[in-house]
């Protein structure tokens, strides 16, 4: 899923390769997914985005903007795998949608469990596309420790970490995935609820999560994700699916994985206490 590395990673890449191409030729989707949403109809793609040149690129949350002349912008979102093939690669053959840029090279695009594949004049008024582009990402040197300490002062309910942190955007683009490691490096249980949390340890809270997230990107994003070239991150996950059956990185104990507000929750049991 598309969180702030990612994002980041792949605007860069987009910026790098796609700047000043045009796209020639739109493909509608080969295989229809229920939750792979559109701007519209898929089909009105076509007549909007053929002869549209590609300005720049820009990631913010979860979304990694296309901006187009003719003020034109094409959005991705959440589950949305946008890859770039070069003019020698075949079409894959099932795609949401399929962008042919004018040296020949492509875009294509896939849906893991759900996304968004906006396209259209103008600005998008998606209430958390709005709140993405316009909020103080962490990755600035403008989101500092008041920032944070907005979020636990601004929620009334005793939420618990993962709820504070990684549902309703108050951070745009920081998800459960990314949660893990940020709470892992800061010694914190997924369920803590925030009135449990000294003000030294939101103190550690604050760093662990501007130096995660750093880190995930500097490294290209992370190795459960994809980059625009179809490449797995270089920054290895100390806690998601795919080390939660080793021991613990740091102690050696037992890792754990539970089920927790609509998505899996990994913690080491003595390095994060409940």
């Amino acid at each position: 899923m598309l969180e702030i590395p990612e994002s980041k990673v792949m605007s860069l890449q987009a910026e790098n390769v796609l700047r000043n191409r045009t796209i020639v030729e739109v493909f509608p989707p080969t295989s229809k997914h229920k939750f792979a949403f559109f701007n519209g109809d898929p089909l009105d793609y076509k007549k909007l985005l053929e002869g549209r040149q590609i300005l720049s690129a820009h990631g913010h949350g979860m979304f990694v903007d296309l901006q187009c002349d003719r003020d034109v912008c094409i959005s991705i979102g959440e589950g949305i795998h946008m890859r770039y093939y070069a003019p020698t690669e075949k079409h894959p053959e099932k795609h949401q949608s399929l962008f042919v840029l004018d040296d020949g090279s492509f875009l294509a695009f896939s849906v893991a469990m759900y996304g968004w594949i906006w396209a259209c004049k103008g600005s998008f008024d998606a209430s958390y596309y709005q709140g993405s582009i316009n909020s103080i990402s962490p990755l600035s040197d403008d989101f500092n420790e008041s920032c944070l300490d907005a979020i636990f002062r601004n929620t009334t309910k005793d939420l618990s970490l993962k709820a504070l942190l990684a549902t309703e955007q108050r951070i745009p683009g920081l998800g459960n995935g990314v949660l893990q490691d940020i709470l892992f490096n800061a010694g914190l249980h997924p369920k803590r609820k925030k009135s449990s949390i000294s003000d030294f340890q939101q103190e550690e809270l604050f760093h662990s999560l501007k130096v995660t997230l750093e880190k995930m990107t500097n490294l290209g994003g992370r190795d459960t994700e994809k980059d625009l070239f179809g490449k797995s991150g270089g920054y290895k996950t100390l806690l998601s699916k795919i080390t939660y059956k080793d021991p613990c990185p740091n102690c050696g104990d037992t890792l754990v994985k539970q089920a927790y507000l609509g998505g899996s929750v990994y913690f080491c049991p003595t390095c994060q206490p409940l």
